[in-house]
């Protein structure tokens, strides 16, 4: 039997260079490490001084703080222990065994070696109070051998104070040996980078940053924070805790120059937050809770600046330098995230889309912000946000359960903004546009008939021309209708789909337990039967058929047989609450197509506010009734929350209040209803005779116009 030895790791000396230079991604985020290291150590100020950067041989980078120090023993014990757990007991155990009492940031115990991505030497001479001066010097190059680690010679030593006297302490890291030439970019990345360390919201008095250069000139031209903040026309703030938006205060604040608008203030309280996932148990995609409270992450805020860069928009602001303004957020816009008050990253660096802003707004550019419209913080307590666990090579968090949770409650939240902000925009656009908002074609055609009629004499070419302009009036209707017809059809896709794959499913799982019997077979039959209706009923979508005469209360009962199985699937009751036996006729002139694409995309909305509103008894009430004068009117009404917006803004494009909403169902329905010269309406309570339970719900109304008017 042979004998158990005691067997362990025993690195090689280059591991410590391949610890500087695989885990630190960049010479920015080296500095920072260190910056990082005299917050750790109670550093009121921290003094960066950076000369002949750009000849590497002569170049020396130095970093000053006033923090508490280290002695001997210290450095010994803790600053050369790879890895050490030292402030990440601290954080674990809360007590912090400094006179600041501040959160430890690092506590990997290894941003140290940030000091060799930088140079190939370090000097570091360090004083804690009531003890000698501290002097460590590392010449990297001695690690780039096959030498075992414990082999390599390191100079340390104590000495009588020589650099902090007279009851000073601090720590003074000196390198020099630079791997890298710097340049004119690099330096004022660096300043930037070191001008984010710190959140732009907030100032922080009791930690500060001085940067200093021997090429000062380098710096010149770069705009601050303080020198754009004002230029931001829409502002938000935040807090979010546990499954809700606690408090929402959104405000556009027009410039002077943008005269016939008024500043407008948004609040909301208590907005609970969710997201589609999908359900293993019920096989579809299901409204969930996105709740903090499930991860130790606390309570988190965010503040935003959005911008409006619309070059005819810019010329009424006063910005003098345009192109700077442009090239600041373009380098600094972006969502960025803070641990009491210092930032994790490299959330809101320019390439990194963690929230996937700049990929949605290029589907969809009218509806979404961009990272260069935008200047947003987070703001994180360490100590409440254990959960969320920065990664070794400082490149964000562990995307784990938690963030997944706090990445959700974030993209909600700046969904709800984005909401209001695009009600602004449209406002603006209205009013400050490059030319004021009209139809399209059709007025410009108007006005062009109208010119020829009164200005042209009589005779063959006015006749021909009256003629060639009427064409094209209908060639554009037509094009209309075309695009009214594919959006709608497109809006409606999903559920087809989801509907299709639903019975398809039921139709897999019966054969596959198919005892063969007949029963069996004619199930299998009917639900073949209900899928090709289903198919025929939405394929009508997309076939182009001019306006009939057509039953409402068959368009209405063709919409629900379309949309019969995701209301099953939602729980959700529908209430037909007209009378088959009508006293007046409930025929229309319309496109069955557009109508039926209509009712389900309004019906669509109610089952996902129904869903959101977590109603028990979820219901849909519908009505074909002539109480408006003139009108034959479908009612559609739900007993969920109601509009979370006001209804003459939910029917213009890209407004909505459903995280990931694309905010043109409605506007696409009152363009159907206003080619049918018929109206969409949003009444009241108390316009039509509703049952009081839907009440507070949604209510629309379908108006079209009786034959006889």
């Amino acid at each position: 039997m042979s004998q158990q030895q005691d067997i362990s790791f025993n690195p090689k000396a280059r591991i410590i260079l391949q610890l500087g230079d695989q885990l630190i991604r960049s010479e920015n985020i080296a500095v920072l490490e260190l910056i990082k290291n005299s917050y750790d150590a109670c550093a009121k100020k921290v003094t960066i001084r950076l000369k002949n950067l750009d000849s590497p041989n002569f170049g020396v980078i130095t970093i000053e703080d006033d923090g508490l120090g280290m002695d001997y023993g210290l450095i010994k014990d803790v600053w050369l222990t790879p890895g050490t757990t030292h402030k990440k007991n601290q954080i674990e155990s809360g007590n912090f065994i400094n006179p600041c009492n501040r959160v430890p940031l690092g506590e990997k115990g290894i941003g140290r070696f940030g000091a060799h991505k930088l140079g190939e030497e370090i000097e570091m001479i360090s004083k804690k109070e009531n003890a000698k001066e501290a002097y460590l010097k590392i010449k990297w190059k001695d690690f780039d051998n096959d030498d075992m680690l414990h082999k390599v010679p390191i100079e340390l030593s104590e000495r009588d104070p020589e650099e902090f006297s007279e009851g000073k302490t601090g720590t003074k890291i000196i390198i020099r040996g630079l791997r890298n030439k710097w340049t004119r970019g690099g330096i004022r990345s660096l300043y930037r980078a070191i001008n984010s360390l710190n959140s732009p919201f907030e100032s922080n008095n009791s930690f500060r940053v001085v940067f200093k250069t021997d090429k000062p000139h380098w710096l010149e031209g770069l705009l601050s924070f303080d020198d754009i903040k004002d230029s931001a026309l829409f502002t938000a703030e935040a807090i979010i805790r546990e499954n809700k938006i606690v408090n929402l205060n959104y405000e556009f604040n027009p410039w002077a120059t943008l005269k016939g608008l008024k500043e407008r203030k948004y609040n909301a309280t208590d907005i609970e937050m969710m997201q589609k996932e999908y359900d293993d148990a019920e096989e579809r995609k299901m409204l969930k809770d996105i709740d903090l409270s499930e991860h130790n992450i606390g309570e988190v805020k965010l503040r935003m600046l959005i911008f409006d860069l619309d070059t005819n928009i810019l010329s009424l602001g006063g910005i003098q330098d345009k192109r700077g303004f442009k090239a600041y957020l373009k380098d600094n816009g972006g969502i960025r995230v803070y641990r009491d008050g210092v930032r994790v990253y490299d959330y809101g660096e320019p390439g990194n889309d963690w929230l996937s802003l700049d990929l949605e707004r290029v589907n969809l550019p009218a509806a979404r912000i961009s990272n260069n419209i935008v200047i947003g913080a987070i703001a994180l307590d360490r100590l409440e946000s254990k959960d969320l666990v920065e990664k070794t090579n400082r490149e964000g968090f562990i995307e784990n359960d938690a963030f997944n949770t706090f990445y959700s409650a974030i993209r909600f939240t700046i969904s709800q903004v984005v909401a209001q902000r695009n009600i602004d925009k449209d406002k603006i656009r209205s009013h400050y546009g490059k030319s004021k908002k009209k139809t399209p074609v059709v007025d410009n055609l108007a006005i062009l008939e109208e010119k020829v009629k009164t200005d042209l004499p009589d005779g063959a070419v006015k006749t021909d021309i009256l003629g060639m302009i009427s064409e094209i009036s209908e060639d554009y209707k037509t094009i209309s209708e075309v695009y009214i017809r594919s959006a709608s059809a497109g809006l409606s896709l999903s559920i087809v789909i989801h509907e299709i794959e639903k019975i398809i499913q039921e139709m897999l799982y019966i054969v596959e337990d198919s005892s063969k019997s007949d029963a069996d077979g004619e199930k299998i039959k009917s639900l073949t039967w209900h899928m090709g209706k289903l198919i025929d009923g939405y394929s009508g979508l997309i076939r182009r058929r001019s306006r009939r005469e057509s039953d409402l209360k068959q368009v209405v009962r063709q919409a629900l047989w379309n949309i019969d199985f995701r209301l099953n699937a939602h729980d959700i009751e529908v209430i037909r609450a007209w009378d088959e036996a009508k006293s007046f006729s409930t025929k229309v002139k319309c496109s069955d197509n557009l109508i039926i694409g209509t009712i389900i995309n309004i019906i669509d909305n109610s089952i996902w506010w129904l869903n959101y509103g977590k109603v028990q008894q979820r219901k849909i009430w519908m009505e074909i009734t002539d109480e408006l004068p003139g009108y034959c009117t479908i009612i559609i009404a739900d007993n969920g929350p109601g509009f979370t917006l006001p209804t003459e803004d939910v029917i213009k494009p890209f407004i909505s209040n459903k995280e990931s909403g694309i905010g043109i169902g409605l506007h696409i329905a009152h363009e159907v209803m206003n080619s049918h010269g018929g109206e969409l309406l949003f009444p009241s309570p108390n316009q039509f005779s509703i049952p009081e339970e839907y009440k507070s719900g949604a209510l629309i109304a379908l108006a079209f116009k009786m034959e006889n008017n």
